[in-house]
């Protein structure tokens, strides 16, 4: 029996037919994907890319608001927006001519610019903390803040939730399993046990977040708000306030990950549920889809960061490396993309935008579910909605995965990509941007109507 209801048969009859409609469609891709086996490992640039539903990459020309278009000369609407990374939409106006400003100003130079002071003060305007660095990728700011939560507190384990995501900062590729911390599964050439400094619980379950806490060797507790990568999970009622209760009352600190909540709010969870970080992070989206991370922290925290450097400084008789920070870390080009998207694109009025389109897309994927009968549930946060093969929206990582159905979602997705729509990859997620329309979302919900009407109408289809 499957989490969905849905014959594994019925998924696989399904699938092949998909499969073959693509290969079809997409001679351009199939060439070009050849032609990448000889110079591309897994035929792609980064290796995920080749992880899709489709049976071989689906190569992309351009991308523009919504919409993007693949060699081949079609058209998609896209609701994974770069899994984030262009939550604004692609290429949006103000910077792309900020990339045309800087372009011939200097792309790096190791040196701040008015932009960087600029930024410094939208940022704290906008999430509430009062100094910020900034990095080239949510991954480093996450790496870099546990190295300043390490120094600060002189503890080392760090607590994260079970499923978490926190890009791929070793640290925090563990699960919980029966109770007990492990290594995630997949996890390629890790050479040291990364349970002796990491420790995973599940999400909403304040027992076991205090009793982690409680052995007094967390630096900190690094959490999303709510869970968006295993499969969306929200907290329950008063959870997050909890976290930053106990993290006080047991000596750790807390870090919020925005890089996809972001979406919820102009200000993020952070700002909508006054979390009060003593760290807050925000990656991909930042800069309007350049690459480019963030990370704030409290006066506190910047008075005890400046005293552990000072430390560490006299320990290395002046000399040394902080082990943070990389060449290209809040470059120009970067710095000038990232003031163009906060002062002109990642505004109120794009939030009032896209939260009632992705409203109305949660809506109609409940409507679709009654309509077909289906044991599936849909979670929603601010731009962001996703149905998952459960009765009810899950509670933890755990109960999230456990609603997996991955060739189903594969073909689903598969069928939508054949039709001109994208979402989200690995899961059934959806992202608004404030290019997103209504129509855009009926089609949607009128194209997943025809996927799983196709679906069931296969003989045995249902378990």
């Amino acid at each position: 029996m499957t989490a969905s209801g849905i014959s594994p048969a019925a998924v696989e009859t399904f699938a092949a037919r998909e499969r073959a409609r693509f290969l079809e469609r997409n001679p351009k891709s199939v060439r070009l994907a050849e032609r990448a086996r000889k110079s591309l490992y897994a035929g792609v640039p980064m290796h995920w890319m080749a992880d899709w539903s489709t049976p071989c990459p689906l190569f992309v020309e351009r991308a523009k608001g919504a919409r993007f278009y693949d060699v081949d000369g079609h058209e998609y609407i896209d609701f994974c927006l770069g899994d984030t990374g262009t939550m604004f939409g692609h290429s949006p106006d103000p910077v792309a001519k900020a990339i045309a400003e800087q372009a011939n100003n200097g792309l790096t130079t190791m040196l701040p610019g008015e932009d960087a002071v600029v930024c410094g003060e939208l940022l704290a305007a906008r999430f509430g903390l009062p100094y910020w660095q900034v990095t080239a990728t949510a991954t480093d700011s996450n790496r870099y803040v546990l190295r300043w939560a390490r120094a600060v507190t002189g503890k080392n384990t760090l607590l994260v939730f079970d499923g978490c995501y926190h890009g791929t900062v070793d640290d925090v590729m563990v699960r919980c399993r029966d109770g007990a911390t492990v290594h995630r599964s997949g996890l390629v050439g890790q050479a040291y046990d990364l349970t002796e400094h990491s420790r995973a619980i599940p999400f909403n379950d304040v027992a076991a977040l205090e009793a982690a806490l409680a052995k007094g060797d967390v630096c900190a507790l690094l959490c999303e708000p709510a869970m968006t990568n295993i499969g969306m999970v929200l907290p329950e009622p008063g959870f997050m306030q909890q976290c930053r209760e106990l993290t006080r009352k047991y000596g750790a600190l807390l870090i919020i990950d925005e890089t996809h909540t972001i979406s919820t709010n102009i200000g993020g969870c952070t700002k909508l549920w006054n979390l009060d970080p003593d760290f807050f992070v925000v990656g991909k989206p930042i800069a309007g889809g350049v690459p480019c991370g963030i990370f704030g922290c409290s006066a506190e925290m910047a008075e005890r960061m400046a005293a552990s450097r000072k430390s560490a400084q006299q320990d290395s008789h002046g000399h040394g490396h902080s082990g943070m920070g990389t060449t290209l870390s809040a470059n120009a080009l970067a710095m000038h993309c990232m003031r163009a998207n906060l002062e002109q694109v990642m505004t109120q009025a794009a939030y009032e935008h896209m939260l009632p389109l992705a409203k109305r897309l949660a809506d109609g994927f409940r409507s679709l579910i009654a309509k077909h009968n289906l044991k599936w549930s849909v979670t929603e946060l601010g731009a962001r909605s996703e149905f998952q093969f459960c009765p009810v929206s899950p509670r933890t990582g755990a109960e999230a995965e456990a609603a997996f159905h991955d060739e189903l979602q594969m073909a689903i997705h598969l069928y939508l990509i054949n039709r001109g729509i994208l979402i989200t990859p690995f899961h059934n997620m959806t992202l608004c941007c404030p290019s997103t329309s209504e129509h855009d979302v009926d089609q949607l919900i009128s194209t997943l109507d025809g996927a799983i009407s196709d679906l069931l109408a296969i003989p045995g289809a249902r378990l």
